[in-house]
């Protein structure tokens, strides 16, 4: 009986005092050797943009100076006033961004032979005008300066007058070429005069009473991209058909 106690704890000892190791693993995993397929397919190119598009808009000028001899041009006078509908009004066509209103802004002289003989015929303008929205609010400002000496100064004559050759007056003076961005949102715009400034040998005044005529402007055109079509309306599905009621059961 001994003997057999003494066998099972030398059994019990010799697994609580084992120090051998696992056997270490050698073998390697084998290298990823594969490479995923190259992508040969480029995205598409995004379409070019649309070039602008260039016109000349519908206008109504409330004070039309008359057309240029020399140009062929129409020219319309910018009054100054107190609102909107008192300038010159531009229609705007659908628009996708700013759009850019471009036009050639003069100065107003009335020419006369006297004043030249006499070496009394010369001014300098300083003019300033407003485009606005039809709310009345200012959008951009445009101003043009310059002198008048000589007959060669004058941008062009006006026909329709009673002067010599049958021209006016009134002419434009100078030439500023004027662009302007509008705002995508506005479709309707109005040029309208905020003062003139002239100064001769005799002294200088300063001009803005509503209803007189501060600048010229003429050669009127747009730059804009169209704005895309409209959506067509949803075609409407026809209702879906209703099962027909269930008869009740007949009465035995």
């Amino acid at each position: 009986m001994l003997a057999a106690l003494l066998a099972i704890a030398s059994v019990d000892l010799g697994a609580q005092t084992t120090t051998g190791k696992p056997a270490p693993q050698t073998g390697k995993p084998a290298p990823q050797t594969g490479k995923p397929a190259p992508q040969t397919g480029k995205p598409a190119p995004a379409p070019p943009p649309v070039p602008p598009t260039t016109a000349v808009p519908e206008m109504k000028c409330p004070s039309v100076l008359g057309v240029g001899v020399g140009t062929k041009r129409e020219f319309c006078d910018i009054l100054s006033g107190r609102t909107p509908l008192e300038g010159l009004i531009i229609t705007l066509p659908p628009h996708r961004g700013d759009l850019t209103l471009i036009f050639d802004l003069h100065n107003r002289h009335t020419y006369s032979d006297e004043l030249m003989k006499a070496k009394r015929g010369y001014a300098r303008y300083t003019a300033v005008i407003g485009a606005l929205a039809m709310d009345n609010t200012l959008i951009r400002r445009a101003a043009i300066q310059n002198e008048f000496r000589v007959a060669a100064d004058l941008f062009d004559r006006i026909s329709g007058g009673a002067g010599p050759g049958g021209v006016k007056a009134v002419a434009p003076t100078g030439v500023e070429h004027i662009r302007l961005p509008i705002p995508e949102a506005e479709n309707e715009i109005s040029l309208l005069g905020e003062k003139v400034t002239v100064d001769r040998v005799d002294g200088s005044a300063t001009y803005s009473s509503p209803g007189r005529p501060i600048a010229v402007v003429s050669n009127v055109t747009i730059e804009y991209r169209p704005a895309p079509p409209p959506k067509p309306p949803p075609v409407k599905q026809p209702p879906a058909k209703q099962p027909p009621p269930k008869q009740p059961p007949a009465k035995k």
